[in-house]
């Protein structure tokens, strides 16, 4: 339980505005019959009360002391958050307006602030789990003979794993997302550590199919969740939050390659460590609750009807990821056998770059919700892939810096462009839609990942290969301004006229000032 006391000075203008509800990072009601004193209509708390009294003072002002005593509903994060809220409450009157650049665009009610939190901590654990092959790939390869071509093969032959993940997403469109979510969730987090016993690379890879389909899965049921719980305005925003968590558990499992240094299989250490993982995704569970739109859809529905959709969406991620996946999945490879990087290296590398990352994607999950995504996605499309092509030809500083900036624009348009996904099709087949999506991505990474191993094997650098292959998102940016709607504030039921028409939910539907 929290409480912020601020005593200030203020004009008539000044009392007028403390003693009107609050319009900002929560919305207030006032409480009847009771003169300055506010309880919550819509906020991430679990209790609030604000008591606003007035006193005269010299010159014609006045003392206005405001006493707000609050209980965040923000499970797991809620540190991160206690000292910013704080801030904010201190000012007298508090101040009105958009809400600040941390916080999202709208106001989120208690019970989708908890779903949020909870599937914040199931995607640092598919975080982990979805990055653990790509980042150990060339050490699992150093140990079992096997060179880059081979490593390619591996992870392409590893991609069929999607047939997995539209499984997962077709049975959370008819049993329910919360329970598909930490079922599977917690079985990929044991099949990683079976992984660890992998004595080829060849087992490697046939345990890891299920356990990444199975991460795949839950990583679209996590954003599908989301996409439902919030209001129309705060999507991307929230979208944007759990992409740095999936970034965070990724970032874990980076700082875990050191262990690959202490011996030709140290490798398999980074496969049992996600087993810490499994008490957090249980607790998780217990502020997860279902999707009210999933209980309140058209089973009726079918996904007849959005052809033009699935295939427009699906071109986009086909196209991103012929790039984008060898890019990051052999990077590692390429810093160790054309940069001369040791294990320790590369992590230090990988953290360093890819951490601004989180910038671009809390800017651009903002900008998607307030300005809109066609613009956002566009830019971040082009930038993110001329950056991060030139690093593949480049060596010293320069190597860092165009990793870095390539990193930042990336990750800005990964929120604007995810968004569409869950949002442009009906409740009852969205789960469905969204793996058929994946699929048609994971084609893309496996063409992806063939073509860089056959261009490097003609070419005989890896680095120059990939340059080639960053020619394929270019056509990305074209489709996402002239054919992608815009639908930043727009509510789900209004996209998708098939779904029953309910109020919104997640709390206030649109921005504040």
């Amino acid at each position: 339980m929290g409480r912020v006391v601020a005593t200030a000075i203020v004009d008539a203008d000044g009392v007028a505005a403390a003693l009107q509800p609050w319009d900002g990072l929560l919305r207030e009601r006032a409480v009847g019959g009771e003169a300055g004193c506010f309880d919550v209509d819509v906020g991430p708390v679990a209790s609030y009360r604000r008591t606003v009294t007035v006193e005269p003072a010299p010159g014609g002002q006045s003392s206005v002391t405001q006493v707000v005593d609050y209980r965040l509903a923000l499970p797991f994060v809620g540190f991160l958050y206690a000292l910013p809220i704080r801030s904010q409450l201190k000012h007298v009157p508090l101040r009105r307006g958009r809400p600040p650049w941390w916080a999202p665009p709208g106001a989120l009610d208690a019970t989708a602030a908890r779903a949020l939190c909870a599937l914040a901590v199931i995607s640092m654990a598919t975080g982990y789990l979805g990055t653990l092959i790509t980042q150990t790939m060339a050490f699992a390869g150093a140990e079992f003979g096997v060179g880059t071509a081979g490593q390619s093969t591996a992870l392409a032959i590893g991609r069929v794993d999607v047939a997995i993940a539209i499984a997962v997403a077709a049975v959370a469109d008819r049993l329910g997302r919360r329970r598909i979510l930490i079922g599977v969730t917690v079985v990929a987090v044991g099949l990683s550590a079976a992984a660890s016993l992998a004595p080829s690379l060849s087992v490697l890879v046939l345990v890891q199919v299920p356990a990444r389909g199975l991460t795949a899965g839950a990583i679209i049921v996590v954003s599908i969740l989301a996409i439902e719980a919030v209001p129309s305005r705060c999507r991307a925003y929230a979208l944007s939050m759990l992409f740095l968590m999936g970034a965070f558990g990724a970032g874990q499992c980076v700082m875990s390659l050191p262990l690959a240094d202490l011996g030709l299989r140290g490798w398999r250490l980074s496969y049992v460590l996600p087993l810490l993982y499994v008490p957090l995704i249980l607790r998780a569970a217990r502020h997860l609750p279902e999707s009210r739109r999933f209980q309140a859809r058209n089973a009726a529905v079918r996904l007849t009807g959005h052809g033009r959709r699935l295939l427009l969406l699906g071109s986009v991620g086909f196209l991103i990821q012929v790039f984008a996946t060898p890019a990051g999945q052999l990077q590692n490879t390429f810093l160790r056998d054309e940069r001369g990087f040791s294990a320790s290296r590369i992590a230090l590398f990988t953290l360093l770059t890819s951490t601004p990352g989180g910038i671009g994607v809390i800017v651009g999950g903002r900008l998607a919700d307030v300005r809109g995504r066609r613009l956002v996605g566009a830019v971040s499309v082009i930038g993110g892939t001329l950056f991060t092509a030139v690093q593949f030809v480049s060596r010293g500083w320069s190597l860092w810096a165009w990793s870095t900036m390539g990193s930042i624009l990336a990750a800005a348009g990964v929120p604007a462009l995810a968004v569409y996904g869950p949002e442009l099709f009906p409740t009852g087949v969205r789960g469905k839609a969204n793996g058929i999506l994946t699929a048609a991505a994971r084609v893309g990474a496996v063409t992806g990942l063939l073509l860089a191993g056959l261009l490097s094997g003609a070419i005989g650098q890896l680095g120059r290969s990939l340059f080639i292959l960053s020619l394929a998102p270019v056509a990305v940016a074209v489709l996402i301004l002239v054919a992608y709607p815009e639908t930043a504030g727009v509510e789900l039921e209004q996209l998708n006229p098939e779904d029953d028409a309910d109020p919104p939910l997640g709390g206030s539907a649109s921005t504040t000032g």
